[in-house]
């Protein structure tokens, strides 16, 4: 009903049966529009982990997102599927977000992202067309707004492209959000290939952060990523060059080290 101090004697007895007895104990709780939790912090704070069931009307998929983990990583996520029986897991959700891509279609780009410990395939999709408008609209879905228009203003100072005048339109596909540094070279590389209108190769992924001089700048875990580029059939990954050393790729992938944009541009669309 009540008090911050209600809660927190609640919450306090509540933990002192789970740790007596050894068992765990869930609080379900209401979220705001805004989608953090209702109420007073005090909860949070208390709790050892808090997680987000999250959904979408329009899809049948749940991300279980841990926000907090008091004795673990708190970017883990596990996706689950909405069935006649129930929630049932989804083992691998690379193969779920990548099974309705278009073959041939521009304006495409596959990166292999982390979500804590665990590399999940994604495809990005941009539409860049003529602006009606005297100012370019830039919008995303799932994507970090701001992180799209800085990488736009690097391919248009550092790669030439003529963007001020294009709307662009990004989105991750399946609904899941993406916001690490990572994403950036598969960012670029579907905002050129719907520019030019070129297609890249189905079987091409593409792995880097994108520096404001136009360098490929090396990112963590590599090798996680590439085995699983690698397990769902891919034949060619472009990643950082300061990436290469240290490790040994799997023999059913090629592995393309570039340190520049424009180097990975040439490469991507010779």
């Amino acid at each position: 009903v009540g008090s911050v101090s209600q809660i927190r004697e609640v919450t306090g007895d509540l933990m002192q049966i789970a740790k007596t007895n050894g068992i765990t104990v869930f609080v379900v709780g209401h979220v705001t529009k805004g989608g953090a939790i209702a109420g007073p912090k005090i909860l949070e704070h208390m709790v050892d982990t808090v997680l987000y069931f999250e959904g979408d009307q329009h899809r049948t998929f749940r991300i279980l997102r841990a926000v907090k983990n008091r004795f673990g990583s708190t970017n883990e996520i596990g996706i689950f599927e909405m069935k006649n029986g129930g929630l049932s897991e989804v083992a691998n959700p690379s193969e779920i977000f990548l099974e309705e891509r278009l073959k041939g279609a521009t304006g495409s780009a596959v990166v292999a992202s982390l979500e804590g410990t665990r590399p999940i395939l994604v495809e990005l999709q941009a539409l860049v067309t003529p602006t009606a408008f005297g100012n370019a609209k830039r919008t995303t879905t799932g994507l970090d707004h701001n992180r799209v228009a800085l990488l736009m203003a690097v391919l248009e100072k550092r790669a030439g492209l003529l963007l001020q005048n294009q709307d662009a339109y990004l989105k991750a596909a399946g609904g899941v959000k993406l916001d690490e540094p990572a994403i950036d070279l598969a960012i670029a590389v579907s905002l050129v290939s719907s520019y030019r209108d070129a297609e890249t190769r189905p079987t091409d992924c593409f792995i880097g952060e994108v520096g404001l001089t136009g360098e490929i700048r090396r990112v963590n875990r590599i090798e996680q990523r590439v085995v699983e580029a690698a397990k769902l059939g891919f034949k060619r990954v472009f990643l950082p060059k300061n990436n290469l050393d240290g490790w040994m790729p799997p023999k059913d992938i090629e592995v393309v080290g570039v340190s520049t944009l424009n180097q990975a541009l040439k490469l991507i669309f010779s």
